[in-house]
């Protein structure tokens, strides 16, 4: 009985340990991200930076946008995004195991609001601390902006390979049209560039640039947005 009794109280002083030393380290990035946060909108403020967004040439609203674009973009980059309140606890969870089995910090399991706040106010930089001041300004950003707000920011902000930055230039330089005249194929071109805009751009390989129509376009159908005879259509029409 001493024995177990023993074992017992070894394991509760380990796990006690290892409570504090990851309550500790999560202050410790805690408070570095709130401070490199701090700073950013210190220089300028997330309204402010909005602001220059909205008045650049070309900036395109939501309004202007074909629905089925809309629903491609949110379809394959973020699926709840109507839903969460910023971040997708689900998706981050899903990427922190995915790093844990690769020992990497390759997938970030990050929202259109996060981001649009990594590109607002961070570098492209893959720090702790950095993803800690981006839940910040992520917060910040769906305290003051709707959800098509949002939307509207991440797509003129996104860069679409090809030198393309933003929905306006993407489709004039890509298709020679206006988003508001993009067909639906042409839509789901669009909405899977941003994942990769160097290696899936229409410019750089056509074949790769088809393959992630087809991705783009599957994860419609798994959502349940269009069917797979709809999926097929849209495919069969650009052949």
């Amino acid at each position: 009985m001493k024995k177990r009794h023993t074992v017992k109280n070894g394991v509760l002083c380990i796990g006690a340990v290892l409570f504090c030393v990851i309550a500790a380290v999560g202050g410790f990035f805690g408070v570095k991200g709130y401070l490199m946060y701090y700073e950013a909108v210190s220089e300028m403020s997330i309204e402010g930076r909005v602001e220059e967004i909205r008045n650049s040439k070309d900036f395109t609203q939501f309004s202007e946008l074909p629905e089925f674009y809309i629903d491609a973009v949110i379809s394959v980059e973020d699926h709840r995004f109507k839903e969460h309140c910023g971040i997708d606890l689900i998706a981050v969870g899903r990427a922190i195991w995915t790093d844990i089995k690769t020992m990497s910090w390759a997938e970030g399991g990050s929202t259109i609001t996060q981001q649009v706040a990594k590109n607002l106010l961070f570098t492209q930089e893959k720090k702790i601390e950095r993803k800690v001041a981006e839940c910040f300004a992520t917060f910040a950003l769906e305290s003051k902006y709707d959800k098509d707000e949002i939307f509207e920011l991440y797509v003129n902000m996104a860069y679409f390979g090809s030198h393309y930055y933003g929905i306006y230039d993407a489709s004039i330089g890509y298709f020679g049209k206006p988003p508001c005249e993009l067909s639906n194929y042409e839509s789901a071109m669009l909405a899977g560039l941003p994942n990769a805009p160097s290696v899936y751009s229409p410019d750089v390989n056509m074949d790769l640039a088809v393959k992630r129509v087809s991705q783009v376009l599957q994860s419609m159908v798994s959502n349940k947005i269009i069917t797979q005879e709809e999926a097929n259509a849209i495919m069969d029409d650009q052949r």
